[in-house]
């Protein structure tokens, strides 16, 4: 689409035109809200939180416990 209709277009929605491949012919553009994409870019660039502790968890049976004990035991640890 001409350089002109697109302006218009991206006006009347309130958006931004961003150039994607400048080196492509014809340059390709997209339309967009640019401040979201900064700040999206951004987020992304600072990585995933390390959420990856794992904890271990420790399950204590005595000497003298019941069969029935020890298989509802497992199943809450499974």
């Amino acid at each position: 689409m001409p350089l002109y209709e697109a302006l218009k277009q991206v006006e009347a929605e309130e958006m931004d035109l961003v150039e994607v491949a400048p080196d492509a012919q014809p340059p390709v553009c997209r339309m967009m809200d640019y401040g979201k994409f900064r700040y999206e870019q951004k987020k992304k660039s600072h990585g995933p939180k390390k959420h990856s502790v794992f904890e271990i968890k420790e399950v204590k049976m005595g000497s003298c416990i019941d069969p029935h004990d020890v298989e509802h035991k497992v199943r809450n640890i499974r």
